[in-house]
């Protein structure tokens, strides 16, 4: 007596089954591209935090050295007020204008301002009215 050979039944429950596993690996490679893109982010903004407040810091300081009668290098004068940059990144300074006099002083500026070049497109492709020509056609 000879048996037969009967392939394995794949039926709905196997198709299932295979495509349950496929959506789980998808969903956890996109978890895990998800996750790779927030820790990017993060260590960039940490590095942006740190740029900033050590831009503070030097302007502070500088801020300190007004207040004692100096006039450190890179500082306008104007009357009382006294206006300087501190760089916190390549493409962005703090700008700071204080107004000193005697022992009182006062913030008037102490802003991020991006120094970074700007191309704009002034130019506007707008539709005359006219018929619409489709090279493609």
């Amino acid at each position: 007596m000879r048996e037969r050979f009967s392939p394995p039944a794949v039926g709905g429950s196997s198709l299932l089954t295979v495509f349950a596993v496929l959506c789980l690996t998808v969903f956890a490679l996109l978890g895990l591209a998800t996750v790779q893109a927030d820790g990017r982010l993060s260590d960039a903004s940490a590095e942006a935090v740190a740029a900033y407040y050590a831009a503070d810091c030097r302007a502070e300081t500088i801020l300190a050295r007004l207040r004692a009668g100096e006039l450190p290098a890179g500082v306008t004068a104007d009357g009382d007020t006294y206006g300087y940059t501190v760089p916190i990144t390549d493409t962005q300074e703090l700008r700071v204008e204080v107004l000193v006099s005697g022992t009182a002083w006062e913030v008037l500026r102490w802003q991020t301002v991006s120094t970074a070049d700007r191309e704009t497109d002034e130019t506007l492709d707008l539709w005359d009215g006219g018929p619409v020509s489709d090279p493609g056609i």
